[in-house]
C-alpha cells in the first residue's frame, strides 16, 4: 500500500487515494479539513528529495506558477517544502482530459473543437502575459469537466520531467507529438512554442489524427522539423476553410509566420465563431502542383529564342524532366543530412574543445547575454523565478560559478527574475473589519468589503475572505472580505428544484433570497433517472427542511446523463488458459472500462468500478477475459433500473461462453 494514503500532511490534508502517477509525482485526492474541500496535491518521488539543484527550481517554478489565477488553469492553493516531502496542493478537477476525450470521440465538431481551443487559449494568454511559457501543452495535460469547461494543468512539472536535456529521445515520446520545431532542435522557446502545440491539438480535435506519427520519437521530431502536414480539410472535409486555414498557420514551423499571440489566435477564433464561413489570408497550404522553375539569370525575351537553341529529340526532353526531379532530391537529401546533424552532432561531439571558464552573466539582461560573444560557447537554457532583488528580465543566478572550468558547449542555465513576489493570503477570520483590512493593506493587498449575514460570527467580524486564508497569490493581489453584520432572522421558503433544469433551479433559488451552488454529478444505477442538465437532488430538502434564513446555501446536484455503476466479479473461471488476463466491460458493443493486467493465478474476483453508460433503460453489459490482443471468455449481464450501485455477478460454469464469431455479441473487438 502507498505510504501516503490514510495519512494526514501537515495535521491539514487527508490523502485518500493516488489519482495520477508521473515521472517526478505523484497526484493523490485529499480533503483540506480546514477549507473543507476536495484537493489534489502532487507530491515529488522520494527519489528526488535529495536532488538540491531540482528542489531549489521546483521551488521557484512553484512560486511562479501560483502567480496564474484564471478559469481555465488549474488553482494552486498551498505549497510545502519540508526536508522529507515536498508538494504542491491543486484544485481537484472531477473530469477526463483531453486525450481520452479525443479517444472518446475519435473526433469532435469543429465548433466544439472552437469552443476547447478558445478556452485553451485564454489560459495560456493569461500565463503568457505573467512570463510563464508552459513548454508542455499537450491533451494529456488539458483537463475536460462535464460542463465542457477547460482546465490547463501541469505548468512546470512536466519542464522539469526533461531535465536540462535539449535533444528528443524517447523518453519524450508522451510529448514529441506537440512540441514545437524549435524545440525539436532544443532552441530557446518563448510563448510561440505553446501556440504551435496548441495548432497540433486543433488539428487532432478536428481529425482525430495526429499531424506526425512514427515509430520513435526522434522520427517523430524530424517530422516535425521538415514535414508539411495532411490538410484537415482532405481528412475531414466538414472542417470549414477558415479553421483549417487558423490551424496551418498556428502549425507553421517559421515562428515568424506563426500567430504571435495566443490572443492573435483568439481573435481569428471568435471571429469564425461568428461567421463560419470567413476565411483568412493566411495562404500557408501545401502546394501540391509541380514546381516551376524560372531562369532569373537570363532577361532575353522568350520570343527572341531561335528553335535551333531548343532541344527537340526524347532524349533532350527527357534530360530536361530530370533536372528538376534530380534538383528536388538533392534538395531534400541535403535538408535531411543538415537536419540530422543538428540532431545528433551534439551527442557526438560532447565532451570535445579546449577549456573555458563559465562567464559571469548574473545582472545581464536577456538580450544583453544574447548578443554577448561567450553566450555562443554554451548551450544556455532559461528558467523564469520569482526574485525579489533583481528586475524583471534580468539574470539573477546561473547554475554554474563564474570562472569555473568547463568545455565548450556545456550546458549552463540562467534563471531570470520575473520581477513579482509571491505572498501567502493572511488569516484574518474572527477580527475586525478595521483590523483586517489594515493588515492586508500593510501587506499590499487590494481590499474590498462586502457585509452579509452570518448566524455565528458576531457583527463586524471577518467571516472568510476570497482568496482563502494561507492561499499563495501574486503580491499586490485584491482581496475581498466579508464582515458579518450578525443574525439573519428573515425565513424564506426553499424551493423545490428537483427534476428542474439548471438555469431555472438557479432562478428560482435566487429570486427568493438564497444562494444557489451548483455540482454536477453522475447518476448512480438504482436511483431515478434525470436527463442531462436537469437538478437530481438539493440540500436542504424541502421534506427536511421547508424553511431556512435569507441568505442560505442551497446546494443542487445536476445531472450529467451518465449512468455510473460498478460490477463486482466473482468466481472466475479457474480453467482460462492465460495466467494473466484483463476484465472488460462492453455496452451496446462499445468497450468503455477495462482493468489492468491480472494475475489470476491469485486473484478469483475483481470490481470495474466506474463504468458509465448514457442509456438509462435496460442494457445489456458483457464482461470479457482478454488474453493479449484476443476475448476469449465473456458473460452476458442485463443490468435494469432497479440495481444498487454496486452489482455483484458470479462468474460459473453455466454463464459464460468461450468466445466464437458465432456467439460474440459485441460488433466492435477492437
Amino acid at each position: 500500500m502507498d505510504k501516503y494514503v490514510g495519512k494526514r500532511l501537515d495535521g491539514r490534508y487527508e490523502i485518500q487515494e493516488i489519482i495520477g502517477v508521473g515521472g517526478m509525482a505523484v497526484v493523490y485526492k485529499a480533503h483540506d479539513n480546514v477549507e473543507d474541500r476536495t484537493v489534489a496535491i502532487k507530491i515529488l518521488k522520494d527519489e528526488f528529495i535529495g536532488n538540491n539543484d531540482f528542489i531549489r527550481r521546483f521551488k521557484n517554478e512553484s512560486k511562479a506558477i501560483a502567480m496564474l489565477s484564471h478559469p481555465n488553469i488549474v488553482k494552486v492553493y498551498d505549497v510545502s517544502f519540508g526536508d522529507l516531502i515536498q508538494y504542491i496542493v491543486m484544485e481537484y478537477i472531477d473530469g477526463i482530459t483531453l486525450k481520452e476525450f479525443i479517444e472518446q470521440r475519435g473526433s469532435l465538431r469543429w465548433s466544439d473543437a472552437i469552443y476547447f481551443t478558445m478556452q485553451i487559449l485564454r489560459g495560456l494568454q493569461h500565463a503568457h502575459d505573467k512570463g510563464i511559457v508552459h513548454r508542455d501543452v499537450k491533451p494529456q495535460n488539458i483537463m475536460v469537466l462535464s460542463d465542457g469547461t477547460i482546465k490547463v494543468a501541469d505548468f512546470g512539472i512536466a519542464r522539469f520531467a526533461r531535465g536540462d536535456q535539449r535533444t528528443v529521445t524517447d523518453m519524450a515520446i508522451g510529448s514529441v507529438h506537440y512540441i514545437s520545431p524549435e524545440q525539436a532542435r532544443g532552441d530557446k522557446t518563448d510563448e510561440k512554442a505553446d501556440i504551435y502545440s496548441v495548432g497540433v491539438m486543433l488539428y487532432e480535435m478536428l481529425t482525430g489524427k495526429l499531424p506526425f506519427d512514427a515509430d520513435s520519437a526522434v522520427s517523430v521530431a524530424i517530422m516535425q522539423l521538415q514535414r508539411e502536414p495532411q490538410l484537415p480539410t482532405e481528412i475531414n472535409s466538414s472542417i470549414p476553410k477558415g479553421l483549417e486555414q487558423i490551424t496551418i498557420k498556428a502549425m507553421q514551423k517559421s515562428i515568424e509566420r506563426r500567430y504571435q499571440s495566443a490572443a492573435e489566435m483568439l481573435c481569428d477564433l471568435e471571429t469564425l465563431k461568428k461567421d463560419p464561413m470567413a476565411t483568412f489570408d493566411n495562404a500557408f497550404f501545401v502546394d501540391n502542383s509541380p514546381t516551376k522553375f524560372v531562369d532569373t539569370m537570363s532577361s532575353t525575351p522568350a520570343s527572341a529564342v531561335s528553335d535551333d537553341e531548343f532541344d527537340t529529340s526524347d532524349e533532350g526532353e527527357k534530360n530536361k524532366m530530370m533536372v528538376p526531379v534530380l534538383s528536388g532530391v538533392a534538395v531534400t537529401l541535403i535538408i535531411a543530412i543538415i537536419v540530422l546533424g543538428l540532431i545528433f552532432a551534439p551527442r557526438l561531439f560532447r565532451g570535445t574543445g579546449a577549456e573555458i571558464e563559465y562567464p559571469n552573466f548574473v545582472g545581464k539582461t536577456m538580450d544583453e547575454v544574447n548578443t554577448d560573444s561567450q553566450s555562443k560557447l554554451f548551450d544556455i537554457k532559461w528558467e523564469y523565478v520569482v526574485n525579489d532583488k533583481y528586475d524583471r528580465g534580468v539574470v539573477c543566478e546561473q547554475s554554474q560559478n563564474a570562472g569555473k572550468s568547463a568545455k565548450k558547449g556545456a550546458k549552463l542555465t540562467l534563471y531570470v527574475s520575473m520581477g513579482q513576489t509571491t505572498v501567502t493570503v493572511p488569516d484574518v477570520y474572527g477580527m475586525s473589519e478595521s483590523l483586517a483590512v489594515s493588515e492586508l493593506t500593510a501587506k499590499k493587498f487590494t481590499t474590498i468589503v462586502k457585509k452579509t449575514a452570518d448566524d455565528e460570527i458576531e457583527s463586524g467580524l471577518v467571516i472568510r475572505t476570497d482568496p482563502q486564508k494561507t492561499t499563495v497569490v501574486a503580491e499586490g493581489s485584491e482581496v475581498t472580505v466579508y464582515v458579518s453584520t450578525g443574525k439573519n432572522s428573515r425565513m424564506v421558503d426553499v424551493p423545490n428544484v428537483v427534476g428542474v433544469a439548471e438555469a431555472k433551479a438557479k432562478s428560482y433559488i435566487e429570486d427568493v433570497g438564497l444562494v444557489a451552488v451548483i455540482r454536477q454529478r453522475d447518476m448512480k444505477v438504482g436511483e431515478k433517472y434525470y436527463e442531462k442538465g436537469y437538478v437530481i437532488s438539493q440540500d436542504p430538502d424541502i421534506e427536511q427542511t421547508a424553511q431556512v434564513k435569507e441568505g442560505t446555501t442551497v446546494t443542487i446536484e445536476v445531472s450529467t446523463g451518465i449512468i455510473d455503476y460498478s460490477l463486482k466479479i466473482d468466481k472466475i473461471p479457474d480453467d482460462f488458459v492465460s495466467k494473466t488476463s484483463t476484465l472488460s466491460a462492453w455496452v451496446d458493443g462499445k468497450l468503455v472500462k477495462e482493468s489492468e493486467v491480472l494475475d489470476l493465478t491469485r486473484i478469483k474476483s475483481y470490481t470495474l468500478k466506474n463504468i458509465k453508460t448514457t442509456v438509462n433503460k435496460n442494457f445489456t453489459v458483457v464482461i470479457k477475459l482478454k488474453n493479449g490482443d484476443d476475448y476469449e471468455d465473456y458473460l452476458d449481464i442485463n443490468v435494469k433500473d432497479a440495481l444498487k450501485d454496486d452489482y455483484k455477478v458470479t462468474w460459473t460454469y453455466d454463464n459464460y461462453t468461450k468466445y466464437s464469431e458465432n456467439t460474440d455479441t459485441s460488433s466492435d473487438n477492437n
